[in-house]
């Protein structure tokens, strides 16, 4: 009998991620390992959408740390996936070639739709959702899941995000009304496009993704200091108006002020307010009855896809 590592890796816009988790024979599985790295792979995209050197080449020093710590395992099985930001990038298979000749790693591009998919699995699978819209907020796209009866209804992603919308509208730092109208402006003819919002109403949102997740990051900090009093953020429960009076905060503060807020980490001070546009649109379109944060999302989707296969066979 022997355990395989199922090490999973999620490489964002914004940041890169490594889970390993231990499976055993009856399909049981342990978290053995959680890693993240700030690559922001999106950083300067532009409108040309090509992958600049500078992030390209962070993006593969973290992978091969990555790989330094998951070789030190036996029985290792990777799944490697890829994201808005190599998704929509024109330069796509000049970066996957330098990631496969580097580091040795097959990174899978998955689309939008694949990845709203895994969100929904990761979700429904760690929170008793049986009715609502789930809502992963990225730094180049936003996933959009309905869940009805516990199925996956509809779902989307749509290309906005923490760092396109910050960047592309000058958000980074101290915000002028012109230009947080603008972004909110695009935004919100994004969403628009989402046909089936319109008969989604007074559901729950579950909430994930890093921008979201610093809601519920920022509360616990005020809730309490102690580290090890810290409710977890995964299942925590907030009003729209919380969420609404937090952002309005956010928006009167420059990018030093942003760095100071316990909870928010410091190398997100630049996008956050970006990355909390879209949730807010959708509070204020769809009626939401409450917001619930997940922890679990997309990494934790391909491993219960991976275990749901695996017990099959």
């Amino acid at each position: 009998m022997t355990n395989t590592n199922l090490v999973v890796i999620d490489l964002g816009s914004n940041s890169v991620r490594m889970q390993i988790s231990q499976i055993d024979d009856y399909g049981g599985y342990t978290v053995m390992g959680y890693f993240r790295e700030y690559v922001r792979l999106s950083e300067n995209m532009g409108k040309e959408m090509t992958l600049k050197e500078e992030p390209m080449n962070r993006t593969i020093q973290a992978l091969k740390d990555f790989k330094t710590r998951y070789t030190q395992y036996d029985n290792v099985v990777v799944k490697a996936v890829a994201t808005a930001a190599v998704r929509g990038a024109k330069n796509q298979a000049e970066f996957l070639k330098r990631v496969k000749d580097e580091v040795g790693l097959d990174l899978q591009v998955i689309s939008g739709s694949t990845e709203a998919y895994l969100d929904y699995v990761g979700v429904v699978n760690t929170l008793p959702v049986r009715n609502g819209i789930i809502m992963d907020c990225g730094g180049a796209s936003t996933e959009l899941i309905w869940v009805q009866n516990g199925a996956c209804k509809e779902r989307v992603s749509i290309p906005i995000g923490s760092v396109v919308l910050s960047q592309n509208y000058n958000l980074a730092d101290t915000i002028s009304a012109s230009d947080l109208y603008s972004a909110m402006n695009a935004a919100g003819q994004k969403i628009s496009t989402v046909r089936w919002l319109g008969q989604v109403h007074n559901l729950p949102l579950i909430a994930l993704g890093g921008s979201n997740r610093t809601i519920a990051k920022i509360h616990r900090r005020e809730v309490t200091d102690e580290v090890d009093e810290l409710p977890d953020i995964h299942g925590m429960h907030l009003p729209p108006h919380y969420i609404f009076n937090l952002i309005s905060k956010l928006i009167t503060m420059n990018k030093d002020e942003r760095m100071k807020i316990p909870g928010l980490a410091k190398h997100r001070a630049d996008v956050i307010v970006g990355g909390l546009i879209p949730i807010s649109l959708v509070l204020r379109n769809l009626q939401v009855s409450e917001v619930i944060f997940s922890n679990s999302g997309l990494r934790d989707g391909i491993l219960f896809e991976y275990l749901r296969k695996n017990r099959k066979e």
